[in-house]
């Protein structure tokens, strides 16, 4: 069986707590890992946001000892957080699945721009508290005969629809970064482009969307 083996301590305790946050959302995640030298990349997507979720992490040791090999498989995100040993610093890679669309369509590896335009980070937290402040209003307000699961779709998407400053980053981008402790108190986040791809990059973690074909709104392709 693969085993992987994390620098230290901190980076299993990071790579866990993110497999957490990612099954609140959705007990039954996927998630596609991708090893090579010594960095490891985690994505996922939480289906609340409609975004993908990316967590780094540094290996100890070059993937299969040095090998000229890489790792690129999907596997369950419940069963890697079970195999997730934090002490030793390692993870046993668990079979692979079939993988949702959304894992055959990540952002590509170069090609990144900065963006500017991108608000202060306290400003980004603010940002958020009041979009949720906001949704929690709207909904209250609604009649009962109202409260349509429809509806509260509608707000939503109205809202987290949203751009982000002078950037085209839609809000639930930053509520998907705070969500899944990517946005904290330290660490200056920054905004980056690539093809019809946008990265929320912070020293935790990125949220990336990308516009469907290109085109449109924002969202996560789940096609080829």
């Amino acid at each position: 069986m693969t085993v992987l083996h994390l620098a230290d301590e901190g980076e299993a305790a990071d790579l866990a707590a993110f497999l957490s946050r990612l099954l609140h959302y959705d007990r039954g995640a996927a998630v596609r890992l991708q090893a090579a030298g010594t960095a490891l990349a985690v994505f996922g997507r939480p289906p609340s946001f409609e975004v993908l979720a990316i967590r780094t992490a540094r290996l100890a040791k070059p993937y299969e000892n040095g090998l000229d090999v890489t790792l690129d498989v999907t596997v369950s995100a419940g069963e890697l957080l079970e195999a997730v040993d934090e002490p030793a610093a390692t993870a046993l890679v668990p079979a692979a699945v079939t993988g949702p669309p959304w894992a055959g369509v990540l952002p590509p590896r170069s090609g990144w721009r900065p963006v500017p335009g991108l608000p202060a980070p306290d400003d980004l937290r603010a940002l958020v508290g009041a979009a949720v402040a906001e949704f929690r209003a709207r909904t209250e307000e609604l009649d009962p005969d109202r409260r349509t699961r429809a509806e509260l779709d509608r707000i939503g998407r109205e809202i987290w629809s949203r751009e982000v400053g002078s950037t085209a980053l839609p809000v639930r981008a930053v509520h998907a970064a705070q969500s899944l402790g990517f946005l904290r108190a330290s660490g200056e986040p920054a905004l980056f482009s690539a093809a019809s791809w946008l990265r929320l990059r912070t020293p935790y973690g990125s949220i990336a969307v990308r516009r469907a074909n290109g085109l449109g709104s924002l969202g996560v392709s789940v096609s080829h």
